[in-house]
């Protein structure tokens, strides 16, 4: 028998971890296609088959599973071994791979990686952008950012970004001046409100606080999205009242395109974390954003 190639077995190995061709790829950052023709070599070589395929999942068979968990610890330890040589190395080298939401993705990490990156060259940070909580050790993901509420208690969360955020509602001038401004969060629901679906397909609930009142509100409108350049761009065209992170209205707030109502019951609540498993090896790009963070070199996001 040929002697399996070192690539068909990485590969084999990505696509179960991350239970598809689809997801593989994407984090891998190599095609679909490549990586079913690596696993089908593989079973071809090998004889058996090691993934039951269908049009919504896959899965290892029995062989597929016994050969996974050899191959998973053994190639984590070829990459531990690798990334050993990276003490030597005045900066480190390598891939960071990073899940995060829509708003760390287009508010905090652009101008934090654009200094991380200076300082490290030979790093690559390939990111991946997600609004729903996944496993990113089975995703194939080194670290993660998410809000302190869906933390899992036995990850390392290191604070990113502003410590304290809040949402704001908006509508046009053109849209207040119809309908009237709303004073009280249950007023919402005579007014015609953008909604907001997360990629679970969950509908958001609009939560406003002052002091120890607290209103839930199901937005019901017009319009519902799930990419709030759309929500904004409706509400500045006069369909409705916008509700989101303040960071994603505040420019067209200060342009007068919108204007902020029920100031007073705005929600605010505790910026993002960098989360990662806890574990004796760190991989050398993790750990050096790990530092540069707890360095205070993102200061300019904290607040």
């Amino acid at each position: 028998m040929q002697e399996p190639d070192l690539s068909d077995l990485k590969a084999f190995v990505a696509v179960t971890r991350a239970r598809g061709f689809r997801h593989a790829a994407l984090t891998g950052g190599v095609s679909a296609s490549s990586l079913s023709e690596a696993v089908r070599r593989l079973e071809q070589q090998l004889g058996v088959r090691l993934l039951n395929r269908t049009t919504r999942s896959v899965t290892p068979t029995e062989a597929g599973q016994r050969l996974f968990e050899r191959l998973a610890p053994a190639f984590g330890e070829i990459t531990i071994a690798l990334d050993a040589v990276n003490l030597f190395r005045e900066s480190p080298t390598g891939t960071l791979r990073l899940n995060v939401p829509s708003i760390a993705a287009r508010e905090i990490l652009p101008a934090l990686l654009s200094r991380f990156l200076a300082a490290h060259p030979g790093i690559t940070v390939d990111i991946g952008t997600n609004d729903t909580f996944i496993d990113i050790l089975a995703a194939g993901f080194d670290a993660g950012i998410r809000y302190d509420e869906r933390l899992e208690r036995d990850m390392i969360a290191v604070p990113i970004g502003p410590r304290v955020q809040h949402f704001v509602a908006a509508a046009s001038p053109s849209y207040l001046a119809a309908r009237g401004t709303p004073q009280h969060p249950s007023e919402l629901l005579n007014h015609a409100c953008i909604g907001h679906r997360f990629d679970s397909g969950v509908l958001a609930t609009w939560e406003f606080k002052r002091g120890d009142d607290v209103v839930r509100i199901e937005p019901n409108g017009p319009m519902i999205a799930s990419v709030i350049e759309l929500e904004r761009g409706a509400a500045i065209a006069g369909l409705g009242i916008v509700y989101s992170f303040d960071e994603f209205l505040r420019p067209a707030i200060e342009q007068g395109a919108l204007v902020p109502v029920l100031g007073e019951w705005c929600q605010t609540f505790t910026g993002p974390f960098l989360y990662y498993p806890s574990r004796t090896h760190m991989p050398a790009p993790l750990r050096a954003f790990v530092d540069f963070i707890l360095a205070g070199d993102d200061s300019g996001n904290h607040s």
